[in-house]
Formats: C-alpha cells, sequence, structure tokens
C-alpha cells in the first residue's frame, strides 16, 4: 500500500454519498418497497443503472436535490407503468435521512482529522446534508452543497467554488469517477478514488486517479502510515 505523506496537503474534499454514505444501499432501500408495491419486481442491478442513466439528466434540468429525486421515480414509473403516489415522490428524498454511513467511514474520519481540514463537495441540498451530517458524526469544516453553486458535479462550477473556499493544497477524495475524479482532475486536484463495491448507480467514466484505496479504511491507514 502506498503511503500518503499528510504533509503535502491542507484539506481534503469530500464526495459525501457513495463515498461516506451508502447511498446504493439508501437508494434500492427506499426504492424496491415502493416498487414491490406495484407488484414491480427488478433487481438492484436494474434499478441502481435506471438512477445512474436518470440522475445527471434530471440533474442537468436544475432544481433541489430533493425534486430532483422525485422526477427520478415519476421517471422510473413510467419506463416500469406505474404512477407514483404524491407521499412516495416525497418520501424518495426524504429517505436520504436514513441512507447509512459505510462501517469504516466514522473512524477514517476520525483518523483524518488528525491532519487534514475536511470539507465535503456533495450534490445535495444543505437540508438534506445537515441530516447526514448525523450519521457521519466528524464534523466538517467547510460543506460546499449542489444547493449553494446551483450546479451539480460534475459541472466545474462545483470545483471553483469549493477552492475559492477551503485551504489549499487540497486532495479530492470519491466512490464516483463520473461526478468527481473527472471533474476534479481538470480543476487541478489531485484525486483518491475510493474503489468500493458497486451495483452502478453513478454513470461509468474513464478516469485516471493519483490513488487508488478499495475503501476509506484502507485510505486512512495509507494516511496515518506516513504520519506516524
Amino acid at each position: 500500500m502506498k503511503a500518503i505523506d499528510p504533509n503535502n496537503y491542507a484539506t481534503l474534499t469530500f464526495d459525501c454519498y457513495g463515498t461516506l454514505i451508502d447511498w446504493e444501499s439508501g437508494i434500492t432501500g427506499y426504492l424496491q418497497p415502493v416498487l414491490e408495491r406495484y407488484d414491480v419486481h427488478v433487481i438492484d442491478e436494474f434499478v441502481l443503472e435506471a438512477f445512474s442513466r436518470l440522475e445527471p439528466e434530471l440533474q442537468a434540468e436544475g432544481g433541489a436535490y430533493t425534486d430532483v429525486l422525485a422526477r427520478l421515480l415519476a421517471r422510473l414509473g413510467e419506463r416500469l407503468a406505474f404512477t407514483p403516489k404524491p407521499e412516495e415522490l416525497a418520501g424518495f428524498g426524504a429517505s436520504v435521512a436514513d441512507w447509512p454511513a459505510f462501517p469504516d467511514t466514522i473512524a477514517a474520519l476520525e483518523t483524518l482529522a488528525n491532519h487534514f481540514e475536511l470539507a465535503i463537495v456533495s450534490n445535495i441540498d444543505d437540508r438534506l446534508f445537515e441530516l447526514s451530517a448525523k450519521r457521519l458524526q466528524v464534523p466538517f469544516d467547510h460543506v460546499i452543497t449542489a444547493e449553494q453553486v446551483r450546479v451539480y458535479k460534475p459541472d466545474p462550477k462545483v470545483f471553483e467554488a469549493a477552492l475559492g473556499r477551503v485551504k489549499g493544497p487540497v486532495l479530492h477524495v470519491a466512490q464516483s469517477r463520473f461526478h468527481d475524479t473527472v471533474p476534479a482532475t481538470a480543476a487541478g486536484l489531485d484525486t483518491v478514488w475510493i474503489n468500493r463495491p458497486s451495483k452502478g448507480a453513478a454513470k461509468p467514466a474513464a478516469a485516471t486517479p493519483t490513488w487508488t484505496f478499495t475503501s476509506m479504511a484502507e485510505f486512512a491507514a495509507a494516511v496515518g502510515e506516513t504520519a506516524d
């Protein structure tokens, strides 16, 4: 395992959903019961492939992430021949509060907070991140959201906004190459790809991260090894 010298960076910027929060479990945990109520039976991979395709299209149309998720469920209903109820549409966004942190997230953040300032750079609404932050437990020095910037990653404006607010040098950490590694690299940042097992919620993209780790735990250990 290649060590990362913490003296080379002042701030770690993190994608949240897919990197720190297990969004795939959260997405399927909400959507599968909805689908079953309409007698629709599909595997998780089908649901997440549809999510990965629809989410960027709907984000490009603008609006809060809660609205993006509601429109996504409506589009999924059109594809699968059912019409979700208004409370089911609204419930998808509200379900973000229940999406769990990965088991290794909190301990890794506690280790990394000893060496860096921590920042979130996320395609989320402020209110929804506040709910997720309770699950992450470790405080962040900066939180940059799509609601604040009014665009969604991979739009470069998100990273421009982040770099205007955090202390450099910056290392960006993320699971999604499409949303994060590609635009962060284009912004001139070194990147860490957290290559977690995935069923496909993020749109595929070719990218060359500076470092690759299989988990947040492995990444934190690579930093700790040098710091010690």
